[in-house]
């Protein structure tokens, strides 16, 4: 998993949910949806947004699929494969 991109998704999570210092603990293996209760539908959207600004990216429909939120991890795996990292 590439250390930048799991920095970044982390820091992003917690600007946009408004984590505040309990982002401190999160890892690739802190679990999203159904982990975090602020983690909904629309926070799901506003993450999206935030990531697509920041990379310069499009997320496209087919790629939004729940496995891909489950956890830190598999976020910045589609980070990754998005980026071609």
């Amino acid at each position: 998993m590439n250390d930048d991109l799991l920095t970044d998704t982390v820091r992003i999570l917690r600007d946009t949910l408004r984590l505040g210092p309990s982002a401190d603990a999160m890892s690739g293996s802190t679990r999203l949806l159904g982990g975090l209760p602020e983690f909904d539908s629309m926070a799901v959207v506003s993450v999206l947004a935030a990531l697509e600004e920041h990379y310069g990216i499009a997320f496209e429909d087919e790629e939004m699929r729940a496995e891909a939120f489950e956890t830190v991890a598999t976020l910045v795996s589609l980070l990754e494969t998005k980026l071609g990292s």
